[in-house]
């Protein structure tokens, strides 16, 4: 199949050059380093074997791009209003779009953007960092979930997973919301512990404190995603998450990549909205209400910074 790359980052840049790498046909949109790319190429240092991309088909505008059969989207959702202009060039009737991005209601709100068009959530257990022109740093983990959520051909979906596969990428296919509320997990507690304490994952587990706040969070999550009736989700999972965690390197997640570099945080679908549906369903996650109160505090603070900087 031919593969289509928005967001060419920590996490497209490397599910993309895996995929290019195993032969498949794949191209790139990037912004800032498109030069580079286009004339170096696209390097991924990798724990698991790093690698070199010579020839990438690299763009400015998805307008230059052919139509492609699945188009993986690794934009930060705070971008995903550019979709309506970039999405278009590169579908057709039976194109795939699978986001790979990070929180609760992101299909949702695509969709109503594009009605006809099938999206698959991706969900992708990863610790990758994109910080230099076309260079992209994996440093542990890399395997990636997919989840239908509004394809009609189940077996475009299993496809799509099978040359995962075959590009050395550990790929699942799960059930949607057991997908999507696994991966709230790890990402509610830890992308804002690292931005509100200004520290990195191993830190945040190492203290007795913050470990156990760690797991209450994670367990706030599971107990609203059990009440939504989401399957396969307990507190043997939340020991399996930490204990990942324990054995991760150093980790700073993409929420305090995005503070440090002062970028906007995606603070809507990682914390907003889990949280508007948890009160909704009359069960609340009040340490994670508390962590979005002092990431809101913080992304004003820093707006009110820029402004006065300008």
């Amino acid at each position: 199949m031919r593969y289509g790359i928005i967001g060419t980052g920590a996490i497209g840049g490397y599910y993309g050059a895996k995929l290019a790498h195993a032969g498949q046909e794949v191209h790139f949109l990037l912004h800032s380093d498109y030069e580079y790319v286009k004339q170096h190429g696209l390097q991924v240092d990798s724990c698991d074997g790093s690698f070199h991309l010579d020839d990438v088909n690299a763009y400015q505008r998805t307008e230059e791009m052919p139509a492609c059969d699945v188009v993986l989207v690794g934009l930060k959702s705070v971008n995903n209003g550019k979709l309506q202009q970039l999405l278009p060039p590169l579908l057709y009737d039976k194109t795939l779009v699978v986001l790979i991005q990070n929180g609760i209601g992101v299909e949702e709100d695509v969709q109503k953007m594009f009605p006809g068009v099938q999206l698959a959530a991706g969900l992708a257990f990863i610790c990758s960092a994109k910080t230099e022109p076309g260079l992209v740093s994996h440093q542990c983990y890399g395997s990636i979930n997919l989840a239908n959520y509004s394809c009609k051909d189940e077996a475009l979906v299993q496809a799509v997973v099978e040359e995962f596969r075959e590009a050395a990428i550990e790929t699942g296919l799960v059930e949607y919301h057991e997908a999507r509320w696994k991966k709230a997990v790890w990402n509610m507690p830890f992308n804002g512990m690292t931005v509100a304490l200004h520290t990195q994952t191993d830190l945040l587990l190492k203290n007795k404190s913050t470990r156990r706040l760690i797991r209450e969070q994670m367990m706030e999550v599971v107990s609203t995603a059990q009440h939504l009736g989401v399957k396969n989700l307990d507190a043997a999972f939340v020991e399996k998450m930490i204990e990942m965690t324990d054995a991760m390197t150093p980790y700073s997640p993409s929420m305090r990549l995005d503070y440090d570099f002062r970028r906007p945080m995606e603070i809507h679908y990682l914390y907003s909205r889990p949280l508007e549906i948890a009160r909704e369903a009359g069960c609340p996650m009040p340490k994670l209400e508390m962590l979005e109160a002092e990431l809101r505090f913080l992304e004003a603070a820093r707006l009110e910074s820029n402004s006065a900087a300008q």
